[in-house]
């Protein structure tokens, strides 16, 4: 297998990216289409030939968790044998709340400051696009992340990154960069009519579906202000105006999952609803729920627990959780501890679940392994089976209460994150236990790991690291 860099590689790039060193089948769901190859070049010089060539033969990771489904696998990791190993610390300019993406073994990565890098397969800086001053929380309601900048995982498509950043002011951007040379191809605001701005906040993933991208949005840590759930769309080329949908409450009802919305197989958007303003004897507004949206931006289908007035005044709501697609259900859990099932071409409305257990408090985007979800939960991962009728059932919990990182799987572990300790934990898929254990510095509650070849990539609250596992 291919790996995306080695330590001695890295480190020469400490000149330009502040560098340490400390020396299963194709995934399910709709796979991106690979942006076109291309000569790179750098941010500061002439066009450059790429030192070695694409790797035509391992996977691209070019969204959260690599498909539009959001099923977190990767195919290329050689089986585990023995105890990962840091091949390199890099340091950015900020904060990386959000997953890498990967293609052709170009890895970007997005900073709180603003900063898009691109990395080359042997660790040399490409190019680094700063886009503007980020929010200082001073100028903000609430919120817990300061300098606010590029929170939401971007999505690489057609040789364009899209990436959402919030500005000073309090704006927010769509921004359509050159994969090769980090260029503004074009870029749109995302501050349309009927909210106010300066209390959303683009956290989760944006994804690509019926020709445009997508943005999705909520509201800052604390839910304060006129924020309401939004999903925006853009046509890929930035040509023509924008399409939106907006949750129908007062407020709230934010659309900030970390894994953003999951395209199905009919190719329209599923998307985790937060709490809303209606409770019991108002009118129903589609909070607490999980929404499928049209690429016109039209309201399909929906599901909300029969409960959902009470979640609603106990924030006890399934936006937490990015909608996982497992075949002909739907499997989707919040901040209730309730797990659902749901049918993935019916949706089911009010109380229209097929099934629901407790399961846990789950944060994050899932794994998807055939009818086995991996579930981020806040007292530890959990596996859990959907059988043929639909029912759920809790295969393990991990011993470790801490390790409740939004997972990923590949050669034989499921992968997540200790956020506490900054320890990424390789997980054996049929017991939970941890295997093997490796130091990758201290990483936010949602961040999301990206894998290319032989090695995992992890965001962390100064960079990324580089983690070999072959």
């Amino acid at each position: 297998m291919r790996s995306l860099v080695t330590a001695a590689a890295l480190c020469a790039a400490a000149v330009t990216a502040g560098c340490t060193s400390s020396g299963s089948g194709p995934a399910p769901g709709p796979s991106p289409t690979p942006p076109a190859s291309a000569a790179l070049s750098s941010s500061s010089g002439p066009p450059t030939a790429r030192t070695t060539a694409p790797a035509s033969d391992v996977s691209d990771w070019p969204t959260y968790h690599r498909t539009f489904d959001r099923a977190g696998i990767a195919p290329d990791l050689p089986r585990v044998t023995r105890a990962p190993t840091v091949l390199a610390t890099i340091k950015l300019d900020g904060q990386v709340y959000s997953s890498p993406v990967i293609v052709d073994g170009i890895v970007v990565a997005a900073t709180e400051n603003d900063t898009v890098y691109a990395l080359s397969p042997e660790g040399r800086q490409i190019w680094k696009r700063n886009l503007g001053a980020p929010s200082p929380a001073g100028e903000r309601p609430c919120g817990n992340i300061d300098p606010l900048g590029i929170t939401g995982t971007p999505v690489i498509f057609g040789g364009t990154i899209y990436v959402a950043p919030e500005f000073r002011g309090t704006r927010h951007e769509l921004y359509a960069l050159d994969l090769d040379t980090g260029a503004v191809r074009w870029h749109r605001t995302l501050d349309l009519p009927g909210v106010e701005a300066g209390a959303m906040q683009e956290r989760g993933a944006l994804t690509i579906a019926g020709g445009r991208v997508w943005v999705p949005f909520g509201g800052l840590a604390g839910d304060c202000g006129g924020y309401k759930g939004r999903v925006v769309g853009y046509p890929t080329d930035g040509r023509g105006a924008p399409v939106s949908y907006t949750v129908p409450t007062e407020r709230e009802a934010g659309i900030w999952a970390p894994p953003g919305p999951s395209v199905d197989g009919s190719g329209n958007l599923l998307v985790a609803v937060g709490n809303g303003a209606s409770v019991e004897n108002d009118p129903y507004d589609h909070s607490d729920s999980v929404l499928r949206i049209g690429t016109d931006g039209a309201l399909v289908d929906s599901f909300s627990p029969a409960t959902w007035p009470t979640d609603n005044v106990n924030d006890h709501d399934l936006g937490s959780q990015g909608p996982a697609i497992v075949g002909p259900w739907i499997f989707i859990a919040g901040k209730s501890g309730t797990g659902y099932v749901l049918r993935s071409d019916h949706l089911g409305g009010i109380g229209g679940e097929v099934s629901q257990a407790t399961i846990c408090e789950s944060y994050g985007g899932t794994a998807v392994v055939r009818a086995v979800v991996y579930v981020p939960c806040a007292d530890g991962v959990r596996a859990v089976r959907i059988d043929k009728s639909g029912q759920l059932h809790v295969l393990w919990h991990v011993r470790s209460s801490s390790v409740s990182g939004s997972p990923i799987v590949g050669g034989g572990r499921v992968w997540s994150l200790d956020p506490d300790a900054g320890v990424l934990h390789a997980l054996d898929p049929r017991t939970g236990l941890s295997r093997e254990q490796v130091q990758v510095g201290a990483t936010s509650r949602f961040a999301a790991p990206a894998a290319y070849g032989s090695d995992v990539v992890v965001p962390t609250m100064t960079g990324i690291t580089v983690v070999g596992v072959g």
